[in-house]
């Protein structure tokens, strides 16, 4: 089984994954970022939406959003979440490797690290081709990771969450000549400890615009955080985004 598809490391992880602190974070980005600024009425689709961290914000501002996830455990999550908020948006359980709906959406949202799980460079391509062919003309994909050049200079000693209730320890690893990393994480609560691992490609600006262009998007630019500020030595996140023009 894939990492991402066991839902027992999001039962025992999401809370450090998907804190109420990055919850607030998001619904902030979305109020306020110039990236998120769509036009009235956009259809949005949130790609790995997971507990809805960023699909209820989005939805609250009354765009039209659907989010799509793999983890049925997420999913009801992000369906709390957004009857909690008192906002609707849909919610289908799908593989974003298989999931396409030609031209439906007007933005295509890859947020929060979620791209580059795949073991095969060219899986992970296929997701930006989905994005694209499930955009209509004129419309945009926004992927966030935490690009190459960031992570070279976060990588290092393990970090430790607090948790009210015990501690998560993260350890990182970079592999494969600086293609991929592994993250390592450890909870522990009292006497007990859970282990689980994720692998991911990280990528630099270049190589994932290039691979924007190879999936057919145009006027692609990236940025280093949702400010819409340059992508340079201070960059917190690396932000990229592209059109479909045809």
């Amino acid at each position: 089984m894939a990492w991402y598809a066991d839902d027992e490391l999001w039962s025992v992880f999401s809370p450090v994954m998907f804190s109420p602190e990055r919850a607030a974070l998001a619904a902030e980005v979305v109020a306020d970022s110039p990236l998120f600024d769509f036009p009235t009425g956009a259809r949005v689709l949130d790609q790995c939406c997971g507990i809805g961290l960023f699909t209820v914000p989005i939805a609250r501002r009354g765009y039209p959003v659907t989010g799509v996830d793999l983890s049925p455990l997420l999913l009801a999550q992000a369906e709390k979440a957004c009857a909690d908020a008192g906002v609707r948006a849909r919610l289908e359980r799908s593989d974003v490797l298989d999931y396409v709906r030609p031209g439906e959406f007007d933005v295509v949202l890859n947020l929060f690290t979620s791209f580059g799980y795949f073991d095969e460079p060219e899986r992970n391509l296929q997701v930006l081709r989905n994005a694209h062919a499930s955009l209509a003309p004129g419309g945009q994909l926004l992927v966030d990771v935490l690009g190459k050049e960031i992570y070279a200079g976060w990588v290092g000693p393990p970090k430790v969450v607090e948790l009210d209730d015990g501690m998560v320890v993260m350890r990182d690893t970079v592999f494969d000549g600086w293609t991929r990393f592994r993250t390592d994480w450890t909870l522990v609560r009292g006497e007990t400890a859970k282990h689980a691992s994720i692998t991911c490609f990280v990528y630099s600006a270049a190589e994932l615009i290039a691979l924007f262009e190879a999936a057919g998007f145009a006027d692609v630019e990236c940025f280093g955080g949702f400010g819409a500020e340059p992508y340079d030595n201070h960059a917190k996140r690396l932000v990229v985004r592209g059109f479909r023009r045809d």
